[in-house]
């Protein structure tokens, strides 16, 4: 009885699904049917060149919307998410003219330069020609499969509601193909999309080329910044020291015969000047390279991290094989980064840490007790910790819930180590 009605389920859920696949397949030849039908009925010849000019611009707009639908069903029914590859507005800038530019032409207001970039930009896209060929192709693949429950039931109704053994026999038979083929018919969708809505190589190389173009830019700023900020701790601190450390010792090269005490006392502080230089300068150096990452390895260099924290981290790793040097940086400064994220804002108590390399990659993954309601926004630490993995083709994945626990995993591939 389970058995039954679980199938009953999977029917009727799989010609719900037939249905919608079928309607989103035939929206474009049913533009075509209906200007076939007009221009029979219309009976002039001469009608055939104003239906087939507006069928063309309708199959042109409904392109992008039936492949935005197919790609909706497919990533809610099957879990595969097909990259839509179209190619994205860029910003538009005011000039000193007080005109705006679009990347194309000049405009007098933003509107209407933002306007005339996206009509140049959507009728431009290579995409276009993919997206034509799908509805072109999906009406007589997916499209054809999935009308087959909702045939099957018409043949029914019209069937059985007829005198005849005949009739009734073809009206059954009808329903039983119905009832037979509604759980699989949508199910050629999934394949047809991803054969003839993935991205083509060349607009794949293109996304990449702009992906690569942005990391750098983010790169050069990061650069920038963090060059601003080793000045500025140099100055404001070594620097400062330093200089006090050669002005104190020139006094005391002066003083050391005439009054030697306070000689004396001032090589005392010269000389607690120097410590706390030498501490600084090793902590600066620390923050930009740790010796214990470098001597040591990464998981030394993250239990050393977990050992100087104010909340109790355990650490487990797996990590038999060596990475390179750029990666380990990389996801040391990650780890960092979520921990004192755990520390400072989510008032967490515990954490752990686990790191995992395998052939394919590392992945790292950070949990903590804390609040919950970690946000990557723009700006932030944590999307600037995407930006830096993302040099390596790296990947983070944030789950963080109102009231915790978070959950932050990094994964970058490292297959050259």
């Amino acid at each position: 009885m389970r058995q039954v009605g679980s199938w009953a389920v999977r029917a009727g859920a799989g010609f719900v699904r037939a249905c919608v696949v079928a309607a989103v397949s035939m929206l474009v030849p049913a533009v075509w049917a209906a200007a076939v039908v007009l221009g029979v009925w219309w009976g002039s010849p001469w009608s055939a060149i104003p239906l087939a000019v507006w069928t063309s611009i309708g199959t042109l707009v409904l392109a992008r919307p039936v492949c935005r639908m197919a790609r909706s069903l497919v990533a809610r029914w099957t879990g595969t998410v097909i990259p839509a590859g179209y190619w994205e507005a860029g910003p538009v800038t005011r000039m000193s003219t007080g005109y705006w530019w679009n990347g194309f032409t000049y405009a007098s207001s933003k509107r209407q330069a933002r306007q005339e970039q996206e009509w140049r930009v959507r009728w431009k896209d290579p995409a276009n020609w993919r997206d034509l060929r799908f509805t072109g192709i999906v009406p007589f693949t997916a499209g054809l499969v999935a009308l087959v429950p909702p045939a099957g039931v018409a043949a029914a109704v019209l069937g059985l509601g007829r005198e005849g053994l005949a009739a009734r026999l073809a009206g059954a038979f009808g329903l039983v193909v119905a009832v037979a083929a509604a759980p699989y018919a949508w199910r050629p969708l999934e394949p047809v999309a991803v054969r003839f809505l993935r991205p083509s190589p060349a607009m794949a190389l293109a996304d990449r080329v702009d992906e690569l173009t942005a990391q750098r830019a983010d790169m050069t700023v990061a650069q920038a910044a963090e060059l601003r900020r080793i000045e500025r701790d140099l100055h404001d601190g070594a620097q400062a020291r330093l200089v006090a450390l050669g002005l104190s010792l020139v006094t005391a090269e002066k003083l050391i015969e005439a009054d030697p005490e306070q000689a004396k006392a001032l090589l005392r502080d010269a000389r607690g000047g120097a410590t706390a230089s030498l501490a600084e300068l090793r902590e600066l150096v620390q923050g930009i390279s740790p010796p214990v990452l470098t001597e040591r390895g990464l998981v030394d260099a993250v239990r050393l991290l977990a050992l100087d924290l104010p909340l109790d981290v355990e650490v487990s790793a797996d990590v038999r094989q060596p990475l390179d040097a750029p990666i380990e940086s990389a996801v040391y400064f990650g780890v960092a980064e979520l921990l004192t994220n755990a520390v400072r804002h989510a008032g967490a108590s515990r954490a752990r840490v686990s790191l995992v390399r395998d052939e394919a990659g590392i992945a790292v993954e950070v949990e903590d007790d804390g609040r919950g309601g970690a946000d990557p926004r723009s700006g932030g630490g944590l999307a600037g910790l995407r930006r830096r993995l993302a040099v390596f083709d790296g990947t983070l994945e944030i789950a963080s819930p109102p009231g915790g626990p978070t959950r932050v995993r990094m994964a970058v591939p490292c297959e050259s180590s």
